[in-house]
C-alpha cells in the first residue's frame, strides 16, 4: 500500500504539522542568523525548507530527504531562493557537515532521539556552537483520551515531556527551548490531506487505494477527536 500512501500525499503542503512561528521561533531560540549553514533533516515537500530560507535570508540551507519525489518537490519550490538552497534524496543520518542549525520536523524517531542527536554531533560547528531544533511526539500527561492512544499506538516509544528530556540528556545535550505544537499546526497538515482525500474518492478507487484512503481517514478522525490532546514537542539543544 505504499504506492497508494504516496498518491494521497503527493501535492500536500506539508508532511507533518507545524508553521512558519515554529521555525522563526526555533531560529530566534537557536540564535541562528547571517550566512549560517542550515540542514533541513527530512525535509518532505519543504514547506519548513521554505520557511527557514525566507526566515534567513543570508543561510546556505541543504534539506535531505528520503523520498525522491518530495526532494524534487523541495527543489522546485525553493528554486527561487537559487544556488543558497540545495535539496537532494538521501539518508539524514548521513550528513557531515558542518552545520550551524540542524533542523528536523517529525522526523527524528526514525533514528531515535538519544540516537539520532549523537550521531549529529559531529555534523555541527564546534566554534558557534552548533545546534538541533527538533519536533517529538508527546503525550502531555494525565489520564489520556482514547482517541490519543488510538492516534499513537503505531509508536509505542511515545513519552511525556520528562522522557524526552531524559533521551536528549542521554545524548550529551543541553535543552534550550522547548514548547508544544498543538491545534493549527496540526491543522496546516491535515486539512489539506483531507481535501485530497476528498478529491481522490470522486474519481475510481481500487481496492488498495480504498484501503488507503481509509487508513488516511481513520487517522484524521483520531486526530480531530482529541485535537487539544495530540501533540509535539518542539526542542532546541546543543551538545554540552
Amino acid at each position: 500500500m505504499e504506492e497508494e500512501f504516496f498518491v494521497i500525499h503527493r501535492d500536500l503542503p506539508r508532511e507533518g504539522p507545524g508553521s512558519p512561528e515554529d521555525v522563526n521561533w526555533a531560529i530566534e531560540v537557536a540564535g541562528t542568523h547571517g550566512e549560517a549553514r542550515v540542514l533541513d533533516a527530512g525535509c518532505g515537500p519543504g514547506a519548513d525548507t521554505e520557511a527557514l530560507a525566507e526566515a534567513l535570508p543570508e543561510a546556505w540551507i541543504d534539506a535531505v530527504e528520503m523520498h525522491g519525489p518530495f526532494a524534487e518537490a523541495t527543489a522546485a519550490r525553493c528554486a527561487r531562493f537559487g544556488p543558497r538552497v540545495k535539496a537532494w534524496q538521501g539518508s539524514m543520518a548521513e550528513q557531515e557537515g558542518p552545520y550551524d542549525l540542524i533542523w528536523c520536523a517529525g522526523a527524528l524517531y526514525f533514528l531515535g532521539v538519544t540516537e539520532g542527536l549523537s550521531g549529529w554531533r559531529d555534523s555541527l560547528t564546534r566554534a558557534s556552537p552548533g545546534r538541533i531544533a527538533f519536533s517529538e511526539p508527546v503525550l502531555l500527561g494525565g489520564e489520556e483520551p482514547e482517541a490519543v492512544r488510538t492516534f499513537w499506538e503505531e509508536y509505542p516509544a511515545i513519552t511525556e515531556r520528562d522522557g524526552i528530556a531524559a533521551r536528549v540528556a542521554a545524548a550529551g545535550y543541553r535543552i534550550l527551548g522547548e514548547r508544544a505544537i498543538i491545534g493549527q499546526p496540526w491543522a496546516n497538515y491535515y486539512d489539506p490531506m483531507e481535501r485530497r482525500v476528498a478529491m481522490l474518492r470522486q474519481g475510481e478507487v481500487t481496492a488498495a487505494m480504498d484501503a488507503a484512503l481509509r487508513e488516511a481517514e481513520a487517522e484524521i478522525a483520531a486526530w480531530k477527536a482529541a485535537a487539544d490532546r495530540i501533540a509535539y514537542l518542539l526542542m532546541v539543544v546543543e551538545p554540552e
